[in-house]
């Protein structure tokens, strides 16, 4: 017998603690609900590095979990809900570390992912789940959580927190010059082969440059990594073209940053979801993961998309014969993207962008 879902929830819990893109294509599925039962109370259980990004969202109360603290962070976490039931948890994070911690929450109904998408044999930790989609975008999974519940107007919407001490950091690197945000790496972990090259970067930069007049602004954490991918583009470019910004920003002001940028360009990695999230125009560079499954979701046209090259070149099979969302995990799959490739997507990107401004403008006779 299925557990039966509420028709009027009271507390809504929310599990899903990483990572930074991933957070903020959940941010619509949030707002859907908060539109359906607008007196429903939201608690959403999440990463550290995850609420600093979202800190200050309207409506949603943040119970934040150390990802690091083991089974002392857990214990810790439900002591300080063990007073709380949830009408139902939607469980959303596909990880046997977030299931382990879904066992110490109380609810009356846990939602979790189809057996199809569930990874980590999710499914076993959850009482109801999703009707399967196959062949998903990641931002329309998390709205399938809404879908269930009878959510009905499922329209896209994030207004993301930025504060005003934010658009300061920006305005001092940039000076209110117009710009380009170029964030080069992914997050540096094992076998993570995103990155594309320091000398493909800087050609981009260079046209943008002679060609608009934009300086790049270059983002990104403190790794080493990226501090020597960010000298390397910096040194292959003329003076005066890049700001280096690499490891010298908070999230909240790498949110106004890309906000206030012409375009953003960067491999499948949280900046690119960010600007789609922000609404500023991206330039997202795929090879080694599908973007019809993880790309920026309103910018997914101008995605540069090697990833169909990548598995005939690397796995040796076409998208049929493979997994949805399986990875290229090969060092020089992102060599398949050029330079010509990136500045193509980036030309007809700013052409929609200043059309789409200009009929934006006129008046309604006029259109």
């Amino acid at each position: 017998m299925k557990h039966p879902l509420p028709a009027q929830p009271r507390h809504i819990g929310v599990l899903r603690l990483s990572a930074l893109g991933d957070v903020c294509n959940l941010v619509p599925t949030v707002r859907a609900l908060q539109r359906q039962w607008p007196e429903a109370r939201i608690t959403w259980i999440i990463g550290k590095g995850e609420y600093s990004l979202l800190a200050g969202l309207s409506g949603v109360e943040f119970v934040v979990y150390d990802k690091t603290s083991g089974i002392a962070g857990m214990r810790a976490l439900w002591r300080e809900l063990a007073g709380i039931r949830f009408d139902v948890l939607l469980h959303m994070q596909q990880a046997l570390r977030a299931s382990a911690l879904s066992l110490g929450l109380k609810a009356d109904v846990r939602v979790g992912y189809d057996k199809a998408r569930a990874k980590d044999a999710q499914h076993w930790f959850t009482h109801r789940q999703l009707t399967p989609h196959p062949r998903s975008h990641v931002l329309e999974s998390f709205l399938d959580f809404a879908r269930l519940l009878g959510v009905k107007d499922l329209s896209l919407t994030w207004d993301m927190p930025v504060p005003e001490t934010a658009f300061d950091e920006a305005h001092a690197l940039t000076g209110g010059a117009p710009y380009l945000l170029m964030s080069p790496c992914a997050n540096p972990r094992l076998r993570n082969f995103r990155n594309w090259s320091a000398e493909g970067y800087a050609a981009v930069i260079q046209h943008a440059w002679h060609r608009h007049g934009l300086l790049t602004l270059l983002t990104g954490g403190g790794s080493t990594q990226e501090r020597e991918m960010g000298e390397r583009i910096q040194s292959l470019c003329e003076p005066g073209s890049v700001i280096d910004a690499i490891g010298g920003t908070s999230l909240k002001g790498l949110l106004a940053m890309i906000a206030r940028a012409r375009a953003v360009i960067a491999p499948d990695s949280g900046p690119v979801h960010m600007a789609n999230a922000l609404g500023t125009p991206t330039v997202g560079l795929y090879a080694t993961t599908n973007p019809d499954r993880a790309a920026p979701y309103c910018w997914r046209e101008f995605v540069v998309n090697r990833y169909p090259d990548a598995v005939d070149t690397y796995l040796h099979k076409s998208l049929d014969e493979i997994a949805w969302g399986q990875r290229v995990r090969h060092p020089d799959a992102m060599s398949l993207i050029h330079a010509e490739d990136v500045i193509e997507r980036l030309e007809t990107l700013l052409d929609y962008t200043a059309a789409t401004q200009s009929e934006r403008e006129l008046p309604d006779d006029e259109t």
